[in-house]
């Protein structure tokens, strides 16, 4: 079942202390364009590039989220992104005066009463769904996670646990995840951890924001919980939280069994995978994509200078992904290395300039402009590209000041890294 994208009517703010870090954190959340996804803003660090919700910039770490990019982290981002999938908002641009967020009641139910007061907005462009077709396992020791296609028109969550903690009780529950079940039954859930971690856990520096009031100590006999398996429950909350990063709507049934934040993690990434896959090979088509006729309606370049074949996918101006499909007939492999043909390094780089330059196109301030580029700095070629290949690109915006726009870009091969590089833009009249 298809929806609408979803941000806010009016900016919202809250402020807390982290659950691990003790730091207090004051957060502004605010409404964002359609196809822009949820991003996070480092207030604290000058001139700090923003850090999307995705995958790709999730960083392992101790019992919570972390999201990284360019040395500039925020962590413990598990609840508040529950929160926004469970509610299904799409579309936000978070701001953060410290690194981790804070942790409330240690729960979900605090972000999505702050989300209901900013009041939700319908979009226009429809929701990214990706409806799950093949079975997909992840084993790491004895926590499992196993995706499966459905017949259902929702994300169906299923949770196995098995607590070893003395008195302790396990259990499962099933839900399928809309915004009112999730209110119900997950939200509220709070954090936790067992009276036999807890002198561990202080002693590597973790929790100190915790408190009896936002953390939930399974074992202890003065524990009181909220609701029946309320850490059954959290852990369907934090995995909520995880698949979000997969940046679409998932339609599948998902069974863990003792999972956490790695073993989700390595479900998006498998996910991901599948996604790619089919957008590569047209089996996926996104609203925002263009064919070559559009794109030669964008870009001044043509034959035999045109590098772009497809886009896949444009977010507004913060994020495009294209492909370009690599074959013999190429005019530059008649004379480079012909008895071994490689696409030469500088046109994979030329490439992604091209798409950076369309990326930057669709900002209102650059239309009828020229996207000249005029530095590239942090390049690496990472593998071979010969013909048969299907180049990947991939450019985001990381920063713009003025007509002067940084953006980062890389380039895979089957998923293979083969290049990337920071470009620098300058935008002139045409």
């Amino acid at each position: 079942m298809s929806r609408r994208q979803h941000t806010l009517r009016t900016p919202v703010e809250v402020t807390g202390v982290g659950l691990h870090t003790g730091e207090e954190t004051r957060v502004r959340v605010a409404p964002a364009p359609p196809d822009h996804g949820i991003e996070f803003v480092r207030t604290d660090i000058e001139d700090a590039p923003s850090v999307p919700a995705l995958i790709g910039n999730q960083s392992p770490k101790d019992r919570r989220t972390r999201l990284v990019r360019d040395r500039v982290e925020v962590e413990t981002v598990e609840h508040f992104l529950a929160a926004c999938k469970g509610l299904g908002v799409d579309n936000l641009r978070v701001e953060m005066s410290g690194s981790e967020f804070p942790g409330v009641d240690g729960s979900a139910a605090p972000f999505v009463e702050l989300l209901e007061s900013g009041g939700l907005v319908e979009q226009k462009p429809a929701a990214k769904v990706f409806r799950l077709e093949e079975p997909v396992f992840v084993r790491d020791g004895n926590a499992t996670l196993v995706a499966l296609p459905t017949d259902k028109d929702v994300l169906t969550l299923q949770y196995v646990a098995s607590f070893e903690e003395p008195g302790v009780e396990s259990g499962s529950y099933q839900f399928d995840i809309d915004p009112e079940t999730f209110k119900a039954e997950i939200a509220s859930a709070r954090t936790f951890c067992l009276a036999s971690e807890v002198d561990a856990l202080q002693a590597a520096g973790l929790g100190k924001g915790a408190t009896r009031e936002n953390t939930v100590v399974l074992g202890d006999p003065d524990t009181k919980l909220r609701m029946a398996g309320e850490p059954v429950r959290h852990k369907m909350l934090d995995l909520v939280g995880d698949l979000s990063l997969l940046g679409s709507d998932l339609i599948a049934h998902v069974i863990a069994t003792r999972s956490g934040h790695a073993t989700n993690a390595e479900l998006v990434r498998r996910l991901l995978a599948i996604i790619e896959a089919k957008e590569a090979s047209g089996l996926v088509e996104r609203e925002s994509g263009m064919d070559i006729r559009r794109i030669l309606e964008q870009l001044p370049h043509r034959y035999p200078f045109l590098l772009i074949d497809r886009v896949i996918e444009v977010q507004g101006f913060q994020r495009a992904v294209g492909i370009k499909n690599v074959t013999i007939n190429e005019p530059y492999f008649q004379g480079h290395f012909p008895d071994i043909p490689l696409m030469p390094g500088v046109l994979q780089l030329e490439a992604m300039a091209q798409l950076s330059g369309m990326l930057l196109l669709r900002k209102l301030e650059f239309s009828g402009k020229l996207a000249v580029l005029w530095s590239m700095d942090k390049v690496k070629l990472r593998g071979g590209v010969t013909p048969g290949d299907q180049l990947r690109l991939e450019v985001e915006t990381v920063r713009i000041k003025g007509d002067t726009i940084k953006v980062r870009g890389s380039g895979s091969v089957a998923g293979r890294p083969v290049c990337e590089a920071e470009l620098m833009f300058t935008m002139l009249e045409a």
